[in-house]
């Protein structure tokens, strides 16, 4: 945890400009609304710069001032510090408010075996949660899935790897969905036809699962990234 010391700030806080203090605000707007700092397009977007340099200009500035930390390597790596730190946790209502630690990790539950008929997210499907830094994601995901098997091996998905996996009921053609067929639950590439859905592996040594009129069949989530570890999980 940072504290003031650290930082070299006075008791006050560091003194920014009007612009530097609209774009702190933007930052801690997005984390509450999203779990995630913006981007520094999202931030030249909002406030109608002409390019993301201009943004990535006032971050310095606030990184230099010990408003917030930059994380080299991730189009999301902004931390609050300091004060903005702590008159962020001042702001948000207790049942929304995080350890100061806790503050950049989203809490993701693990999802094991689906039952047929029961929400993906019900209690008996979690097997355990996980924190991890929502700088990862560019889009929010709200829940992991184990990989099982090799059949989406060609685009780097492969057995045993952490889906990130987004809530969604609705898919366009060619995203990587998780489907439910009955109480199977499958990683698999969308590809709507006239009179059918299919559901197409990216390994050649796997069939396209094909979903007629009436199959138990529904769109449980789109993938949003993924996490591999060295060590079994």
């Amino acid at each position: 945890m940072t504290n003031l010391s650290d930082i070299g700030q006075s008791p006050e806080g560091p003194k920014l400009t009007a612009r530097q203090q609209q774009i702190l605000d933007l930052i801690k707007s997005a984390i509450a609304q999203t779990g995630a700092p913006p981007t520094r397009a999202e931030i030249a977007s909002e406030l109608g710069f002409k390019s993301a340099n201009a943004a990535e200009e006032h971050l310095q500035a606030l990184a230099r001032k010990g408003a917030i930390e930059l994380v080299s390597g991730t189009s999301r790596g902004i931390r609050l510090r300091g004060d903005a730190l702590r008159s962020f946790h001042e702001s948000r209502t207790p049942q929304f408010s995080l350890p100061l630690q806790s503050l950049a990790q989203l809490v993701l539950p693990l999802i094991g075996r689906v039952a047929a008929g029961s929400p993906i997210l019900a209690q008996e499907h979690i097997e355990h949660t996980y924190h991890v830094e929502p700088s990862l994601f560019q889009r929010r995901p709200d829940y992991l899935l184990k990989v099982r098997g090799m059949s989406m091996r060609n685009i780097g998905i492969i057995d045993g790897d952490l889906l990130a996996v987004q809530q969604a009921k609705d898919a366009r053609n060619g995203q990587i969905i998780v489907a439910r067929l009955g109480d199977e639950v499958t990683v698999k590439r969308l590809r709507r036809g006239k009179d059918l859905i299919e559901l197409l592996p990216e390994n050649p040594d796997f069939q396209p699962i094909i979903v007629r009129p009436g199959d138990p069949f529904e769109i449980e989530g789109l993938a949003v990234g993924l996490i591999r570890s060295t060590s079994p999980l």
